[in-house]
């Protein structure tokens, strides 16, 4: 499922923007920003938190819904994997779920490794992919501003 780099509605997949935007930016490759193709920023803000942060302050950046989208979900993702992160933590603390926490770290490790490479993909091709319930909190604050 793909949506409109510009304003956010469901659009065909294998297209970046929505029949209204397409006719104004024919000259834009994947909608610009700043100087910065939305895809490429959306891609960016998955780096860290930090750039997620920086794309949500800076001017030219924090009016597009596809960079907001992408920078809500990366710090969402970022605060659910530390709190996983915790939760693991913890459990493995106890004598004997601890040792079986041990063959949980690298499983959850590489699906998490997983996750971040779709998502880079996803918005490098212009593609607002959301995840279970993160996705759909980043799209409340996405369209909330």
């Amino acid at each position: 499922m793909a949506f409109c780099s510009v304003c956010g509605t469901q659009i065909p997949d294998g297209t970046t923007t929505c029949a209204a935007h397409s006719a104004s930016s024919a000259g834009a490759a994947q909608g610009s920003t700043g100087g910065m193709a939305d895809n490429v920023a959306g891609m960016l803000a998955y780096i860290t938190i930090v750039p997620a942060i920086i794309f949500l302050v800076m001017e030219p950046y924090n009016k597009s819904k596809f960079i907001r989208f992408h920078a809500f979900q990366c710090i969402f993702l970022c605060v659910a994997w530390i709190a996983l992160w915790i939760a693991l933590s913890m459990v493995g603390m106890i004598p004997v779920l601890g040792w079986m926490t041990l063959l949980i770290w690298p499983l959850i490790g590489l699906g998490g490794l997983v996750i971040w490479i779709i998502l880079l993909l996803k918005a490098n091709k212009g593609e607002m992919f959301k995840l279970p319930v993160i996705g759909d909190l980043a799209e409340k604050q996405a369209n909330a501003v």
